[in-house]
């Protein structure tokens, strides 16, 4: 556990962020070994491989401060929480980034960094040339050489920045974006005067005053999101288009036209829209749809229109409206375009597995990833980077065209060996994690470990996935993790299975998973079965105790969102619909009028500086269970998010640990 807790889980000294200029240079983030947090600014020679560190942190910044406000809450959105360097720009020429609200800028030949005035801490620099444009304090700013240019002034509003649903729930993080000729901004105007807002505060720290962020709950407002164009001569533009009808701007590109995706507020109807730098005004290029929700919009590829859409129970890529790949590949992404190819992300019979392919403009397709694993690759030019992670080396590489980054984490000391199943009637997919030297015939507690929501697919041949299970597995349980119906990857009608109810499908799923896996592996014992979760998982974990307790003895519900009506509007809307017309599905996902039901071990644990999965909803659902006179354990972390950084998460698994052992009886050592 100290281990995984000093490494980062063996991730510090990992490439991330790898972008590619002009096919020769490779820029990338990284530490400078297993132990070191702090992430770095490198570059790469991708034709002699040699390694130039650029920006160093602690040369640059070694007293850093607090981070900007967007920025502390970005990272929280996109679950980014190593020191140093977050996030880079660059044109090839330059990168920019900063560090604790200072802006930087490094020449990429020479290698010479240095500082830029910012009047105020700034956050999310872009630059174009000799202009960088970041914002300042809900502000959008553009350094010209010389020249600070103020783009915005209104205090009431934010500019230049991703509101909360945009960030958290529709894939989108930026808030501004320069045209290709570097003359105009397109700038997100983000109004929450209207979102009511949520205090957090910090009982540890008395004195301190508590946050007061606007928080979109199911059912209420949501921000109010424009678009405008912004000229370094003054002139402004709004983009117009129905925005009453589709509030959700889910992607901007600007790579070549520029080109908007909008939705409306159940996701069920979407717009991808041409905008008329000139005036404004936009242009239909595709209207698209689904009677549950939008899974990914289409999106424009040059002069064709990019969509994945579902076919019987697999997905596959459309380009123009014609169907393009064979019936038995499963597609999840298309990565880019290599020359005329379009390179996918896809899968042809096992869920578990993911792979790369390349699809010819003649429809020939190729799969260019063999390893069994899960691979994953980015398009920058003509060259092809790929990450590929497998179970047998318990490592993920990077490999930018023929270069291999180099990788300067810890080895794994393990190797975590999950047995994969499919189970039931559904064909769950399914794992079972025995402890390193079990002997067959020695029965084990059983630790369901679960995350179980939409989104988000467990069971995958991916090292960093099961880390954390083995150590659980190696303190004397056998591991069961199961993808119930509602997760993404396995087919069409299996991920839509959650329409408008959470609770039903994944409680039948889990439970029928793990008798059926207790079947085929007697060593599993289930007198004596706990399960544990974080988010959504942890959702489930008191769902179970609650509703199944004659199949789960004792629970670990980490930061579980209680009742979806205080969840936010675009996750929640999606799945559940709007609370005023799914009443009847709120209430039965809902697990607070359950408290009095509680009869086996329950233990509560959440960070207090939870922005995502406010606090409210382990407190509530703790004050239901006291009135019930329902015994209960609570673990209330002051000034800890939702991502739990700085190694908390590995401390939380000892207290769980000590928890399951004296609730479960487990003679583990």
């Amino acid at each position: 556990m100290e281990l995984l807790s000093r490494t980062g889980r063996f991730t510090y000294g990992s490439p991330r962020a790898i972008t590619v200029h002009d096919d020769q240079v490779a820029l990338f983030l990284r530490s400078t070994g297993p132990e070191d947090p702090v992430e770095r600014l490198w570059a790469v020679d991708l034709a002699t491989g040699q390694e130039r560190l650029l920006a160093d942190p602690d040369a640059l910044a070694p007293h850093r401060g607090d981070l900007p406000p967007e920025e502390r809450m970005l990272r929280e959105r996109i679950r980014l929480w190593a020191p140093g360097i977050g996030s880079y720009d660059s044109d090839g020429v330059h990168a920019v980034f900063t560090l604790s609200g200072r802006l930087f800028r490094t020449h990429l030949a020479t290698g010479v960094t240095e500082e830029l005035p910012t009047g105020g801490p700034a956050f999310d620099p872009r630059i174009k040339g000799d202009a960088i444009a970041y914002v300042v304090s809900g502000r959008l700013l553009v350094l010209d050489g010389e020249i600070t240019r103020i783009m915005t002034t209104e205090s009431h509003v934010s500019w230049g920045v991703a509101e909360f649903v945009a960030a958290e729930e529709l894939g989108r993080s930026r808030g501004h974006w320069w045209s290709p000729d570097g003359r105009l901004l397109l700038a997100a105007r983000v109004d929450e005067t209207g979102v009511p807002r949520r205090h957090l505060a910090d009982p540890a720290r008395p004195e301190d005053a508590p946050l007061r962020l606007p928080y979109p709950q199911a059912g209420g407002p949501n921000a109010l999101v424009e678009l405008h164009l912004l000229g370094l001569d003054g002139a402004r533009r709004q983009v117009l288009w129905d925005d009453r009808g589709f509030p959700y701007v889910s992607a901007v590109d600007w790579s070549d036209r520029l080109v908007i995706t909008v939705m409306d507020r159940l996701q069920q109807h979407g717009r991808l829209l041409e905008v008329n730098p000139a005036t404004g005004t936009t242009s239909e290029l595709r209207a698209f749809g689904h009677p549950q929700w939008i899974e990914q919009p289409p999106f424009a590829d040059g002069a064709r229109i990019v969509e994945i859409v579902e076919v019987g129970e697999v997905q596959a890529l459309a380009i123009d409206g014609e169907i393009v790949t064979p019936p038995s590949l499963y597609v999840r992404r298309v990565a880019g375009r290599l020359g005329e190819d379009h390179i996918l992300e896809a899968h042809e019979s096992e869920p578990a597995e993911q792979h790369v392919y390349r699809l010819s403009h003649d429809g020939g397709l190729t799969r260019i990833t063999q390893e069994y694993g899960v691979h994953s690759a980015m398009v920058s030019g003509s060259t092809l980077t790929l990450t590929s992670g497998t179970l047998e080396s318990m490592r993920t590489r990077r490999f930018v065209g023929d270069l291999e980054v180099r990788d300067l984490s810890a080895a794994v000391p393990y190797r975590p060996r999950p047995i994969l199943e499919r189970v039931t009637a559904h064909h769950l997919p399914a794992a079972v994690l025995y402890p390193q030297g079990h002997v067959p015939g020695e029965r084990l507690p059983v630790l369901l470990d679960v995350y179980g929501g939409p989104g988000h697919q467990v069971i995958a041949a991916e090292p960093g996935r099961w880390i954390r299970k083995q150590w659980w597995a190696d303190q004397g349980f056998a591991v069961v993790t199961i993808d119930n119906r509602g997760t993404p990857n396995v087919g069409v009608s299996f991920g839509r299975a959650i329409f408008r109810r959470f609770s039903e499908a994944a409680l039948d799923d889990q439970v029928s998973g793990l008798l059926e896996l207790a079947d085929k592996h007697p060593d599993l014992d289930l007198s004596r079965v706990a399960v544990r979760g974080w988010s959504y998982g942890g959702y489930f974990a008191a769902l179970a105790v609650l509703r199944r307790p004659d199949v789960f003895h004792a629970a670990c519900a980490g930061a579980p969102p209680t009742d979806f009506r205080w969840y936010d509007t675009a996750y929640t809307e999606r799945y559940l619909g709007l609370p005023q017309e799914n009443p009847e599905g709120y209430a039965a996902d809902s697990l607070i009028a359950d408290a009095p039901n509680l009869s086996r071990p329950l233990l509560l644990i959440h960070g207090l500086a939870d922005d995502n999965v406010y606090p409210l909803h382990t407190l509530r659902l703790s004050e239901a269970l006291t009135r019930a006179g329902r015994p209960h354990s609570t673990v209330l972390l002051p000034g800890v998010s939702h991502m739990t950084p700085n190694g908390i998460a590995e401390r939380l698994m000892a207290i769980e640990l000590d928890f399951l052992r004296r609730n479960l009886g487990t003679l583990v050592s």
